[in-house]
């Protein structure tokens, strides 16, 4: 993680929440989500729970950064490191931190490493394929003689969210056993 790149940086982090504690945890993770967009460089961030009924106890979060810099500023910044001592009676443990680039945020998992770069290209291809036949079948068609740049946003936009939560996920979830 010391590189230095200029793409953004995309960081899973995992934790274990204690047992009734939970609630009092996505509270204040929460409300810290809210304070971090001050500082310079972080583009995002996102708490993951574990599904209904489940009796994990990890919880996820991601954050995106501009750059390595910025991330490392970020993660020595007096208020995060006054955050994660406030949740330390909460968690269980020390967290997890991993990077993830490219086409790997699609394909993390918990147990196995992740797949080789050419799996990971094979199965977002599998998921393009037909995204892109169909909506130039269905959106193509609707926005067929507008103006060719709104035209291609609009269509390269439906194709990014069809792959982003309903395509990818189930390629990935059906070539699980291949991909790892």
């Amino acid at each position: 993680m010391s590189q230095t790149r200029t793409q953004p940086i995309h960081v899973a982090i995992t934790r274990r929440i204690k047992s009734g504690c939970e609630a009092e945890f996505q509270k204040t993770l929460a409300e810290f989500f809210k304070t971090s967009f001050a500082y310079t460089g972080v583009q995002g961030a996102a708490m993951l729970v574990p599904p209904p009924g489940s009796h994990s106890n990890e919880y996820g979060i991601i954050r995106t950064f501009a750059s390595d810099e910025e991330r490392k500023s970020f993660y020595a910044s007096p208020a995060f490191l006054a955050w994660k001592e406030k949740v330390s009676s909460l968690t269980e443990g020390e967290p997890a931190y991993k990077e993830l680039h490219g086409l790997e945020a699609f394909f993390r998992n918990q147990t196995a490493p992740n797949p080789p770069q050419w799996k990971m290209a094979v199965a977002t291809y599998l998921g393009v394929v037909p995204v892109t036949i169909f909506t130039s079948q269905t959106v193509g068609q609707l926005l067929k003689g507008q103006n060719y740049f709104v035209a291609n946003l609009v269509g390269n936009a439906c194709v990014v969210a069809l792959l982003a939560w309903a395509v990818m996920p189930l390629v990935t979830r059906i070539l699980k056993r291949w991909l790892h």
